[in-house]
């Protein structure tokens, strides 16, 4: 886990029992990356944190060669970042839902995200607070396969809240869903999907 602008994640993901390393941005090495299934960057990280300007290309290696890894949301401002956030082109926006219920579409059932380890429901989408999400990307390259469509009432889908892409031998995922309010919350979908992931 690579520490962000600070949440709870870690704490929540490792009530699960997983093992969870957190590290810092100076600390990402190539050496260091291949100790680990999947690699999560904390809420902002893209924001805050200068050195992954130099750190990205090791972290998209990383996916290449069949790592897993698990980018939560930034904003559009201060973006440390731009050109290769992600190994496709990804363009992030100001689009968010900030109804806790608003009505949840799945994009295409039968993808594997929504359906293993875990069947993700309609149910799982119930008793989320705050907010569905945040600074969902607009726009992406068509390797990009989104998984969730909903929109605050009289807006248009947002169709960017959960994106996946395979890059070579691994997985890269791009998510504006508010993990960071939902696990520490406990919501049981909240924590399906994140495993699923």
């Amino acid at each position: 886990y690579i520490t962000g602008a600070g949440d709870e994640v870690p704490a929540s993901l490792s009530q699960l029992g997983y093992e969870v390393v957190e590290i810092k941005a100076e600390e990402i090495e190539a050496a260091l990356l291949k100790n680990f299934d999947v690699v999560v960057t904390g809420i902002r990280a893209y924001n805050i944190h200068e050195v992954l300007a130099l750190k990205q290309p090791i972290l998209l290696e990383y996916v290449r060669n069949g790592g897993n890894m698990i980018v939560q949301y930034n904003t559009t401002q201060q973006l440390k970042v731009k050109d290769n956030l992600a190994p496709y082109a990804l363009q992030l926006s100001n689009d968010r839902v900030t109804d806790e219920n608003a009505e949840v579409r799945f994009l295409d059932p039968d993808q594997a995200i929504l359906n293993y380890p875990n069947k993700i429901i309609k149910a799982d989408f119930e008793g989320w607070v705050q907010e569905r999400g945040l600074y969902f990307p607009k726009t992406w390259a068509p390797e990009f396969v989104p998984v969730l469509s909903m929109n605050d009432k009289g807006e248009s889908a947002k169709d960017g809240s959960l994106l996946t892409a395979k890059y070579g031998k691994g997985t890269y995922i791009y998510t504006g869903l508010s993990f960071f309010r939902e696990l520490p919350a406990g919501v049981p979908g909240a924590y399906k999907l994140f495993v699923n992931m």
